[in-house]
């Protein structure tokens, strides 16, 4: 197991907060133990498979698949878009971007916007770029903290000002910016836009965008969203929760959300005959990694504990 340095990132509308990341210049570091002072990157070329899982280091080599953030927008975030996987590999990206979104406060009004009301044309859609009319084209999804969405790549969106939220998505920083209100950075200038590039990776008629509908539990993972290209598990503590591992063939993140947990694995790490146990304390705001060669994790909650579960 390990746990990492987050990054901070001011941005015009607000900041982010990086909690596991190997986008180059963006690495985050290993905070503690026999590994501390490691970038992501570096512990995935140590441990390959044993860390990531052997049909993931089979497709992604050294490189880590997810990048988990922290989102804290004061402001609204430009309308943008993401490429999908093909048309990242034509444009010479490692790989699209798909992810999802875990609302962790929001005030009173706060919306999401996700695709469109209605079928928007290739056609009307510089126009609607040029005049601003095209944020008018958006679904706006009212939201409210634990409410989830999922944003595959393709699907036109903004994140409203107002809101605190936690984004789990392909490790990719390929933003397609459409629309940005006009507004200037500290030296006056507007920031650049990707209107054409964009208009290849928007599904015009994407018109289905909904909260993810789960019924919230405690002490029994619920399912926010499962894809080929991650899976996110909702945790909601009051008791200890024992995760089977054994069968998965994935590394595991848990982002720590509210409260804190004791965390003891169980591992095979290293081609070890017998397992071996390892113990780490989690806190809200920080993100651990659990390596593929894990048998089972045990989460004690201090005394409640909410995080989200991710692998692929």
């Amino acid at each position: 197991m390990w746990k990492f340095n987050s990054i901070y990132k001011e941005k015009i509308w607000g900041s982010e907060t990086w909690q596991l990341s190997a986008v180059p210049g963006s690495e985050t570091v290993v905070s503690e133990g026999r590994d501390a002072g490691f970038t992501l990157s570096a512990l995935v070329r140590k441990y390959g498979g044993d860390l990531l899982g052997e049909r993931i280091y089979k497709r992604f080599g050294d490189r880590f698949p997810l990048l988990i953030k922290i989102i804290d927008a004061n402001d609204r975030l430009s309308v943008q878009v993401h490429p999908d996987d093909a048309l990242a590999a034509e444009l010479g990206m490692e790989n699209g971007k798909t992810e999802m979104w875990y609302v962790l406060d929001a005030r009173r009004g706060a919306t999401l916007a996700g695709g469109f009301e209605r079928p928007v044309s290739p056609e009307e859609y510089p126009a609607l770029v040029e005049s601003g009319e095209i944020e008018k084209t958006l679904r706006q999804i009212p939201v409210r903290p634990g409410d989830a969405l999922f944003i595959p790549a393709g699907r036109v969106h903004a994140i409203g000002g107002g809101i605190r939220l936690a984004e789990i998505q392909q490790t990719s920083d390929a933003t397609f910016r459409i629309y940005d209100y006009h507004r200037k950075d500290a030296q006056g200038h507007e920031r650049e836009l990707h209107t054409d590039l964009a208009r290849r990776a928007i599904r015009f008629d994407d018109t289905d965008a909904e909260p993810v509908r789960y019924m919230p539990h405690t002490d029994i993972p619920v399912t926010l969203v499962r894809d080929p290209r991650f899976t996110v598990n909702l945790l909601r503590l009051e008791s200890e929760l024992m995760r089977d591992y054994s069968e998965l063939d994935s590394f595991v993140t848990i982002m720590a959300l509210e409260g804190k947990a004791r965390l003891r694995c169980s591992s095979l790490f290293e081609d070890d005959d017998t397992p071996k146990e390892y113990e780490m304390t989690l806190s809200e705001g920080e993100t651990a990694i659990i390596s593929a060669r894990a048998l089972a994790l045990e989460l004690i909650p201090d005394p409640t504990f909410t995080a989200l579960e991710s692998y692929i």
